[in-house]
């Protein structure tokens, strides 16, 4: 480990305000290549997160997955067992990197998350059993299977948390959808203490999305003659509504047994936190949504954005949006709406780059065979 003084300050701040650094971001290179290491070192870094559009990019984007490609290809395995085998690789090797975070948090971070192939995520049945398929292929306890907070999703969380899984649950828009993944990640820990099996070890969060909120919002806006101190409101008041929700019931009467027997809350995890519209600062999900029991997955930009002038110094994420919702509303944004819609072209955006990701190593290992 690095010494002290190499540590970040403006990092370190923001992880002793209680919001988890985790990286929206996954590659090979990364782990052997010792970056990784240095940003647990020196950026607080506690975590990771992966999906299909970054193992695109990965995969895709250059040459130093070819030798696996042509191997397994000329083995007999087809494109999504390739694909399969890769991102477990990766995730395996992420995850024996982030295992001293998550021994020393004692099992609270460390984790990195591996997504359920989107073109089976929306099947309750085929869901679970790729989750469990997955949980014992890559074999690490800090190891979260990804799954949408879809209504069809809803069932495979419980499955999953109640087969002892840890889960990080995606495409979260909507505070009432979100509402639902946390009753859903009760019902499985509850079946588990009903059934007198431990829950203290099983962990999970909730990806709720945010620069996406404002981009739509923002559109909706232009034009409107609204008042110019609206635009870029509506991601982190969203989020801040969905805190609100989380504080109700993990710190209320309503998850008081579970604590009792040890069970961790499920985290919010802010997601999306990319900034889109470059007249707005470049780390403001960062700031703006810092506070306890939170995780804040970034992109590498944000991530060193936030290490070079982030100003996280005070719980921000708990101030009461309702001001601005009220405000949003007035100007005659219906954030129901807008989350719908971002719900649907979520879907979407999450079934394509598997698609291209497929079609691009089934070219790939036939030029590099």
């Amino acid at each position: 480990m690095s010494n002290a003084g190499s540590v970040n300050e403006r990092l370190a701040r923001l992880t002793k305000l209680g919001t988890s650094i985790w990286l929206d971001q996954i590659q090979r290179s990364l782990a052997q290549g010792g970056e990784l290491q240095r940003l647990v070192d020196e950026l607080s870094l506690r975590g990771m997160t992966s999906n299909p559009a970054i193992f695109e990019k990965a995969i895709l984007g250059g040459d130093e997955y070819d030798d696996q490609i042509a191997d397994l290809f000329n083995g007999g395995a087809d494109s999504r067992s390739i694909y399969q085998a890769i991102a477990i690789q990766d995730v395996q090797e992420a995850a024996d990197i982030l295992r001293s975070v998550y021994d020393e948090s004692k099992g609270y971070d460390g984790y990195v998350s591996l997504e359920v192939d989107p073109d089976l995520a929306f099947d309750t049945g085929k869901t679970i059993e790729q989750a469990k398929e997955y949980w014992g292929r890559v074999d690490r306890p800090n190891l979260m299977i990804k799954i949408p907070g879809t209504d069809e999703g809803l069932p495979a969380i419980t499955e999953a948390l109640y087969a002892g899984i840890n889960v990080n649950v995606t495409l979260l828009f909507k505070v009432s959808q979100y509402e639902k993944v946390v009753d859903a990640f009760l019902a499985g820990l509850e079946r588990r203490v009903d059934e007198g099996l431990p829950v203290d070890g099983i962990h999970s969060v909730a990806s709720f999305f945010v620069s996406r909120v404002d981009t739509e919002v923002d559109k909706r806006l232009e034009g409107s003659g609204a008042d110019k101190a609206l635009f870029g409101k509506a991601g982190v008041a969203n989020a801040r509504w969905a805190y609100q929700s989380f504080l109700k019931v993990f710190h209320g009467d309503r998850f008081a047994k579970l604590r009792e027997a040890g069970a961790p809350v499920q985290r919010p995890l802010w997601a999306s936190t990319g900034v889109k519209n470059p007249d707005y600062s470049d780390v403001m999900y960062v700031d703006e949504l810092a506070g306890p029991e939170t995780v804040n997955t970034m992109p590498k930009a944000t991530l060193e954005a936030a290490a070079d002038h982030g100003e996280a110094t005070e719980d921000r994420v708990s101030i009461d949006p309702s001001e601005d919702l009220k405000a949003l509303a007035d100007a005659g944004i219906d954030l129901d709406d807008v989350t719908d819609k971002l719900l649907k072209d979520g879907v979407d955006a999450f079934v394509t780059p598997m698609k291209k990701l497929l079609e691009g190593i089934d070219s790939k290992k036939k030029a590099v065979a």
